[in-house]
């Protein structure tokens, strides 16, 4: 792709992603932050993959003048995810819609922030649209436990359903939020839709793919 921009003159965006942060040691996690990868780790193909698709995408910038656009993706929902895709809150939606206890990960303790789709859509533009090559974090400062997404998804989803917990995967990151300064500064952008509103939204395309309406 790099090859192509450059044959063409073209712009190029990279979604990167916060997992370049691993288990972070700052928080929030900011631009300049090198973060706390494990290379050799169950979740590292993913972390380093795209850790070393940004060094690429600076050497092009770099050595052949490419245009490049880095943006560094919190965690986003929104409908039209894949219903069974195993990310959190596809999970929770899904099986509180199908009367299935939530799978909490334990210890439940850990954080994410969640980024409604229409917002996510919203910053990648003006930042294709700006003159800056990033890396720029791009998602909601809003910070949850997996406890709290989880209760919160009960109460408006479905309130019959109950929590479980279950073990968790090697080197989950404990927290995750992005300090979203520079995203403010340089592209004037900043999310608009809190969780909770963005929940009930996906709820309803999730409902209408699974079959099973709402209780009168």
């Amino acid at each position: 792709m790099l090859g192509l921009a450059k044959r063409v003159g073209a712009r190029i965006l990279l979604t990167s992603t916060s997992e370049v942060y691993g288990d972070p040691l700052e928080h929030p996690q900011t631009e300049a932050y090198w973060g706390n990868v494990n290379p050799i780790g169950v979740r590292s193909c993913y972390d380093e993959g795209k850790r070393v698709a940004e060094t690429l995408m600076f050497d092009y910038h770099r050595q052949h003048g490419i245009e490049i656009r880095i943006a560094r993706i919190f965690n986003t929902y929104g409908p039209r995810m894949n219903i069974d895709d195993g990310r959190v809150v596809s999970n929770f939606i899904a099986q509180a819609i199908r009367g299935e206890p939530l799978t909490v990960q334990k210890p439940g303790t850990q954080t994410r922030s969640f980024c409604y789709v229409s917002d996510m859509v919203d910053g990648l533009i003006k930042l294709m649209n700006g003159n800056n090559t990033g890396p720029i974090n791009i998602g909601n400062p809003g910070e949850f436990t997996m406890l709290e997404l989880a209760e919160n998804v009960k109460e408006l989803i479905n309130p019959e359903v109950t929590v479980t917990m279950t073990e968790n995967t090697p080197d989950d990151p404990r927290q995750r939020k992005p300090d979203i300064t520079k995203a403010k500064e340089v592209l004037g952008w900043e999310p608009k839709v809190v969780l909770r509103d963005g929940l009930v939204l996906m709820e309803d395309d999730f409902r209408e793919r699974l079959a099973v309406p709402k209780k009168a």
